[in-house]
């Protein structure tokens, strides 16, 4: 590895500093030396002096640029090598500002490196928790909800206590909802799964989701329209992305009276497709609009809703995720607009 010390540029600068001090020296000797020069040789002799200047002073630039480029090479060289784990110990540092630099940029780069690794480390020691807590907690689940669903066709029970297994059963299948809510949360925060992007339909996507739900908002006599054409496309993953209209048609189902209405309208523009998803719901107020997304966030207007707050999140880390954005604006018991943007390009 080339090395420029500072003690090179010290003396690139005393050499072209003498050299000009003399130039100039020996000029003003020759004019007050008392020799008869015309008007002429005076211009000329000025000429040359300032012609000997430019020139010096081009090279002097030339060289000063070689040596700053020799270490902006080596600093280069260095964080090339920190980046790929290759150890410089055989790097002589000495005392000047320079060293000092390059050794501070070895280290820092050294560090960054070493903190980046203990990050992926990590990261991958929750990708394995994550897979364990999902695999652990599944079957246990499903036997519970097997053992409320079999006890419940059993006649020897009476009706209070197939009350009690219903109970068993609804609670069961909110922890269930619950842990699989965590886990898709978990994996999205530690990047365990990212989104595939593909130019696709939204009407495919909206459809999808609307049929997820469509059972619920029947149960309420909530009516669902959708006016999408065929034709617009957007780039983003159909299943994260039914995933996150999923979550904003509960909320809506949830907090929409029966008879509601819930209308889902698609325009196109020139970098982003708009999917607006509006409710007749309870609304939300303007100083909650940000709160929402925020994880594990509940309003008290809706305490005696059943919900922890992962939904929207979930929601907005999908989007965001794609290279969208989620926004939203409401009325009090008006109702709610929330806005999806999927990007046009990738």
């Amino acid at each position: 590895m080339n090395k420029v010390t500072q003690n090179s540029f010290h003396r690139v600068y005393f050499i072209f500093g003498g050299l000009f001090i003399l130039l100039t020296v020996g000029m003003l000797s020759f004019l007050l030396s008392g020799i008869n020069v015309v008007k002429i040789t005076f211009v000329r002799i000025i000429f040359i002096y300032a012609l000997a200047v430019l020139m010096l002073s081009i090279f002097f630039v030339f060289i000063l640029k070689s040596k700053v480029t020799i270490v902006m090479k080596t600093i280069d060289e260095i964080i090339d090598d920190a980046i790929s784990g290759k150890d410089n110990k055989d790097i002589d540092y000495d005392e000047t500002s320079i060293s000092a630099l390059e050794s501070k940029m070895y280290h820092f780069v050294t560090i960054s490196k070493s903190n980046t690794d203990a990050i992926n480390k990590e990261r991958n020691k929750i990708k394995s928790l994550i897979s364990d807590i999902s695999h652990q907690t599944k079957t246990p689940i499903a036997n519970i909800l097997l053992y409320s669903e079999l006890l419940l066709d059993k006649s020897i029970i009476n009706n209070d206590e197939k009350q009690l297994v219903k109970g068993i059963k609804v609670q069961s299948e909110k922890l269930k909802w619950l842990i699989q809510s965590l886990v898709k949360m978990s994996r999205l925060e530690v990047g365990i799964v990212s989104a595939n992007k593909v130019l696709i339909p939204v009407f495919g996507t909206i459809s999808n989701s609307v049929e997820q739900v469509f059972s619920s908002a029947d149960k309420k006599k909530i009516q669902i329209t959708v006016s999408c054409s065929e034709d617009i496309k957007a780039y983003h993953d159909s299943k994260w992305t039914s995933e996150a209209l999923i979550n904003i048609f509960e909320n809506a189902i949830k907090y929409t009276h029966a008879n509601g209405k819930i209308n889902v309208t698609v325009k196109q523009y020139e970098i982003f497709t708009r999917i607006d998803i509006s409710d007749t719901g309870i609304g939300i107020h303007e100083n909650e609009f940000n709160n929402i997304f925020k994880r594990f966030y509940r309003s008290d207007r809706v305490s005696q809703y059943e919900g922890v707050g992962i939904g929207l999140y979930l929601t907005r880390k999908i989007i965001s995720s794609q290279g969208g954005y989620i926004k939203v604006k409401s009325q009090i018991n008006k109702g709610s607009v929330f806005s999806i943007f999927l990007p046009n390009t990738k």
